[in-house]
């Protein structure tokens, strides 16, 4: 008997002092671990620029193909007879194939040759190309041949001289892509647009 009372004695001592010492010093609550930053995603890469000549030189092979076929069917529906005869027409008729050729390819993202070489198109967020933009690419694409040939018109120059032009102001104009920080071509600067490497990642280990 005397040894309850003491227990519970013992007990109406300690209780007090507990709840004491819990309102001194409350408990805390352990500190949330920071959640972690979310990824930022880098720009993509540029291919080299001996990649994309080399893309480049292989789209102008392939339109050798898409141009007789839009010159065959201009000679069949305007009933040409003779080379010269509605050159202009036809110099027409090119170009509007052609701009349908690349608006079509490029809003898609690549052409055959880029496929090839692994090269993709995008707009500067990355997203696929809506055709305006991809037909305003086209007409500044036209950059890399217009000045030249701005030079040989009212010159007459011949055929050495005009090819010695156009090839040293494709070399030039590739080269001015050095200037860019992202080694960009500038007519893609000038209509918002990037060439972006497309080779597939290999998975990590």
């Amino acid at each position: 008997m005397a040894n309850s009372m003491d227990r519970a004695s013992a007990t109406e001592i300690i209780a007090p002092q507990l709840c004491a010492d819990r309102m001194t010093h409350p408990q805390h609550p352990a500190a949330a671990s920071p959640s972690p930053a979310p990824p930022t995603s880098s720009p993509a890469a540029t291919p080299g620029l001996m990649r994309r000549m080399a893309c480049w030189l292989y789209e102008g092979m392939l339109l050798f193909g898409v141009i007789f076929i839009a010159g065959y069917l201009f000679s069949s529906l305007t009933q040409q007879r003779h080379a010269l005869a509605g050159r202009h027409a036809l110099m027409a008729f090119l170009f509007l194939v052609l701009g349908i050729y690349f608006t079509w390819f490029w809003s898609k993202g690549q052409t055959l040759a880029m496929k090839t070489w692994h090269i993709r198109v995008t707009d500067l967020q990355g997203r696929q190309l809506t055709q305006p933009r991809a037909l305003l690419r086209y007409l500044l694409s036209w950059l890399w041949f217009l000045p030249p040939l701005a030079l040989i018109a009212p010159f007459h120059l011949g055929a050495g001289e005009t090819s010695v032009l156009l090839i040293g102001w494709i070399l030039v104009w590739a080269l001015l892509a050095r200037f860019h920080p992202r080694r960009q071509f500038w007519h893609d600067v000038l209509a918002g647009t990037q060439l972006v490497d497309a080779r597939p990642r290999e998975p990590q280990p």
